[in-house]
């Protein structure tokens, strides 16, 4: 068999397997993800159950193609302002459960005897949850609306960060075989550079194009572009150092900022379906029976430290976030499983050598066992909250209470300087990311094409040209770096009015933004000469002289380059806004205090379809108000009882958490899924004879409507005669097409 079909054998194997066990994980309703690694360990190598694979090297490569797609994917449904929008919970429960499980998997690796190494790629291994598994079982049991899901789903988006950190800082380490501090903050430095950089380049380009080519743009072009653009930032991201995976999460996560980012995940679903079936069977395939059947042990006891240990840290982090008891023992139970990221990560221990074999199969194991107990961890927590408000102390329990408190409460004056604090450093930090990229770009693009295109040009010119070049383009950001944005006038109008001593802390921290810029403009000159100090004072005296020479001219560049990065960044928004202006204001401004809108269309097969507001058991029972109804082009504001409920309504309510729940739950009419329904709609011929009752009569002295049937063609001599008219008569030889009831 040639080598060609080999590759065709291969993957009929896999998808066929990999379809009939995802058929059964669904009727067992369990993962899919199941399915795969079932399906996996019965075509590989060790059980050989279906017609084995006959080259894993193909396998591997496809899976490594499925990696990419799973992490772009995933980067669609991460969002960098939703990463800011989770506030300190989040950012508490995946610090507290990825240093805790980090610290715990270290002194489990050394206590089972395993090498250095080992115990530190396994503590990074149980610090990652499964947002896959997580988000399926709140879909499956319906709490996706619970008043902890977006703490959870905060939480994971958290961890997903921390995991592309984990894989940069472990490959580093592996490649070294030793832990260096100074290396590794290098590396996350180099990490972070390099993520804010693709970000910020990725906002101002991409939309923009996107935009321009929108007419032009049809699904099946948009797909393409989006795929392309995925492996030329895998391509970026592995020339910079970093791993495939990293360049895919990425460019997932630009292309979510866009307008036409929903689209592009709908349109990659399928792609990254067939792909993640493949890589999820290939993590399947390295199950070994014996290595399980001689690890027993290390896997159950690595299966019980994950499920105890990141339920003890993510509780523990929920409630020092200030998350009640009930609550934070929901989201603690929640996380408790290993996923996606903890194949990738064990893959990359094997493939540097610094893991032995064995340890990849059972990590495999422990994450099937505990992707399986999920839901009903999940289901137990509401007992188990039960369980320690019965045993813990009253005083103990009143404090943890107590801690789920309102945010408003705060020093309205201290409040202010962390507003104006903070602002202020993102801005710094932003802007020296781009400047610093042109500084190294300038560096690495200038000097060979001076060297190549004018040879002879003497090297004091030549530097003369690169400073000149670089402070161009760097002018509008050093700019932007020490002028203040208006939100930061009124900030510091504010703390002026309140306290007037505060004049010279704002003017530190205007000299030392302007110190900060003066010091890249000196780096610029000192990269093209070698200058005495008194020089260097001059030099960098005459190019502050031009700076604000031309600092007109710069303003003008800021603002168009600011412009169009905060217009293709909040353009998603915007248009959601206008979209549903009622819903959006109560996310932003309410969600804080757990009061939250959901719109909810009526079915025609809701019973209650045609009953006044006032008669349905929306207020009484579920505790919503329905401030909005919004029917077919006509949005009917603040409703009265009286206003009657249509089908395909769409009602806007507003509540907390468990109220939409229950609203949504009345609302919906539930069929079950696997339910079918047979209908006594048929369509049959019928072929006259001579001795035909229907020979001779028309079709309106045939009373075929009382009898629930129509005709509707009647083919005669081999022609078709559609919807015949009622002074058709019928002649034998007629192929009568009849349409109605079984009966």
């Amino acid at each position: 068999m040639t080598e060609e079909l080999n590759l065709v054998h291969d993957l009929a194997v896999i998808l066929i397997s990999a379809g009939v066990f995802t058929i059964i994980s669904r009727a067992l309703k369990q993962p899919l993800i199941l399915g795969y690694i079932v399906a996996g360990f019965l075509v590989g190598p060790h059980v050989g159950f279906f017609p084995g694979i006959t080259s894993t090297e193909s396998v591997n490569q496809w899976s490594e193609i499925g990696i990419i797609f799973l992490l772009f994917a995933l980067g669609l449904e991460f969002s960098f302002k939703k990463l800011l929008k989770v506030g300190s919970t989040g950012l508490v429960m995946a610090g507290c459960q990825c240093l805790g499980m980090m610290c715990l998997g270290i002194m489990l690796g050394q206590a089972m005897g395993w090498a250095t190494m080992e115990s530190v790629f396994l503590g990074g291994m149980l610090s990652m949850s499964s947002t896959a598994i997580v988000i399926k079982a709140y879909d499956d049991l319906g709490l996706k609306n619970s008043s902890y899901a977006s703490t959870v789903f905060g939480t994971l988006v958290v961890q997903d960060l921390i995991a592309i950190l984990l894989m940069v800082v472990l490959s580093t380490m592996a490649v070294s075989h030793t832990f260096s501090g100074i290396e590794t903050v290098k590396g996350i430095g180099k990490l972070l550079f390099c993520i804010v950089l693709w970000f910020l380049v990725g906002i101002y380009v991409i939309p923009t194009a996107l935009q321009r080519a929108h007419k032009y743009m049809t699904d099946e072009i948009l797909l393409i572009i989006s795929i392309g653009l995925c492996f030329g930032m895998v391509m970026i991201a592995e020339t910079a150092g970093f791993s495939a995976a990293l360049g895919a999460f990425v460019m997932g996560s630009i292309m979510s900022e866009t307008v036409e980012g929903e689209k592009i995940m709908k349109l990659v679903g399928s792609i990254k379906n067939l792909f993640g079936a493949i890589f999820f069977v290939s993590v399947g395939m390295m199950l070994d029976p014996s290595v399980i059947a001689a690890h027993w042990f290390v896997i159950l006891l690595v299966t019980v430290s994950a499920l105890a240990g990141m339920s003890f840290f993510s509780t523990s982090g929920a409630l020092l976030s200030g998350k009640g008891l009930d609550d934070a023992v929901s989201c603690g139970f929640s996380l408790a499983q290993i996923g996606e990221f903890s194949f990738i990560l064990a893959g990359l221990g094997v493939s540097l050598g610094v893991m032995r074999d064995f340890i990849y199969p059972v990590m495999i194991a422990v994450s099937v066992i505990t992707t399986f107990l999920t839901p009903y961890m999940i289901k137990s927590a509401t007992p188990f909250a039960a369980f320690l408000r019965r045993k813990l102390p009253t005083r103990i329990i009143e404090r943890l209470e107590a801690s789920d408190r309102d945010p408003g409460n705060t020093d309205y004056e201290h409040a202010e300087w962390i507003r104006l604090v903070r602002t202020q450093l993102v801005r710094v930090g932003l802007y020296s990311v781009v400047i610093l990229a042109i500084m190294f770009g300038s560096k690495m693009i200038m000097v060979p094409l001076i060297q190549r295109l004018l040879p002879d040009l003497p090297q004091l010119v030549s530097g003369i040209i690169r400073v000149s070049a670089t402070l161009f383009l760097m002018a509008p950001f050093l700019l932007a770096m020490v002028m203040e944005t208006h939100s930061q006038r009124a900030s510091s109008h504010k703390l002026l009015e309140r306290n007037e001593a505060n004049l010279w802390l704002l003017l530190s921290m205007s000299l030392m933004k302007m110190a900060v810029a003066m010091v890249y403009i000196f780096m610029v000159i000192a990269s093209c000469f070698t200058l005495s100090s008194a020089q260097a004072v001059m030099v960098i005296f005459l190019a502050v002289l031009v700076f604000f020479f031309f600092i007109k001219q710069s303003y003008h560049r800021l603002l168009k380059i600011e412009s169009r990065f905060l217009q293709n960044l909040n353009k998603k928004e915007e248009i959601h806004r206008r979209k549903a202006p009622v819903t959006t204001s109560v996310k932003d401004k309410l969600s804080v205090y757990d009061i939250r809108s959901v719109i909810e269309e009526i079915s025609p097969d809701y019973p209650a379809v045609g009953s006044k507001l006032k008669d349905l058991p929306f207020r009484k029972e579920c505790g919503v108000n329905i401030f909005k109804i919004i029917r077919g082009s006509r949005s009917i504001e603040l409703p009265s009882g009286d206003e009657r409920v249509f089908p395909y309504d769409k009602l806007v309510a507003v509540g907390t958490a468990d109220q939409l729940d229950r609203f949504v739950k009345t609302v919906r009419v539930q069929t079950p899924q696997n339910e079918s329904y047979e209908s006594d709609f048929a369509i049959r011929k019928h072929l006259l004879t001579e001795d035909s009752e229907l020979v001779g009569l028309a079709l309106r002295d045939i009373d075929l409507r009382s009898q629930r049937k129509m005709v509707i063609s009647v083919v005669r001599n081999g022609k078709p005669i559609t919807n015949p008219s009622p002074d058709f008569v019928f002649e034998a030889g007629d192929l009568v097409w009849i349409a109605g009831s079984k009966i």
